[in-house]
């Protein structure tokens, strides 16, 4: 198989191991309600924090981190940088999109930082600081995300990574749409702060 045919290949890859919904298995396992009846009815961390399990939240965003990491790192083993990319875009959209959930999946933060780390590890360290330096100030997850989401296809550019920033200002787009409701409510200051329970 060539690397050409081997896109979608990597791109079903990517898509399975990212539509795992890591936060619903968890809290399933400790025996939590269901995580979609709660909060947001987000299946990411940021949901899980509010079942007060700080453990499983934090299990949560490594796992589905490590879900965009891994489809990107054996995509592009096999099938080499675009292979990767293709992966990692699969990985976004399958945490998005998850078949087994009737497509309605999470947000896509941890998977975004997991697949910079397997594409180019320095824009994962610049989205997690800027995560947590908006985290800090504002205390408004969505708000962070969003900010980090914002700056990191324009560091990519600035270091002439011109096809991984155009990856990743997809991965953004995507990303701010999934956000919508949240930033409706950031406007009109309803939006839920870090550590609130539901």
């Amino acid at each position: 198989m060539g690397l050409d045919a081997f896109l979608p290949v990597a791109f079903v890859i990517g898509y399975l191991l990212g539509s795992v919904p890591f936060g619903l298995i968890l809290t399933r396992l400790a025996g939590t309600q269901d995580l979609r009846s709660i909060g947001s009815g987000n299946i990411g961390a940021t949901n899980v924090l509010r079942t007060g399990r700080k453990g499983l939240a934090a299990a949560t965003l490594l796992l589905d981190a490590l879900k965009g990491t891994a489809a990107v790192v054996i995509s592009g083993y096999i099938g080499g940088p675009n292979a990767a990319m293709v992966a990692g875009l699969g990985a976004f959209l399958g945490h998005l999109f998850p078949i087994w959930l009737k497509f309605k999946g999470g947000k896509g933060v941890a998977v975004y930082i997991g697949i910079l780390l397997g594409l180019f590890w320095p824009a994962a360290l610049v989205f997690c600081l800027i995560w947590l330096a908006t985290a800090f100030t504002t205390r408004y997850s969505s708000l962070s995300a969003l900010v980090a989401a914002f700056v990191t296809p324009l560091f990519l550019w600035w270091f002439g990574h011109l096809a991984l920033a155009s990856l990743s200002a997809v991965l953004t787009l995507l990303l701010f749409y999934m956000h919508r409701e949240n930033i409706r409510r950031l406007q009109s200051g309803k939006e839920g702060r870090i550590g609130e329970k539901a």
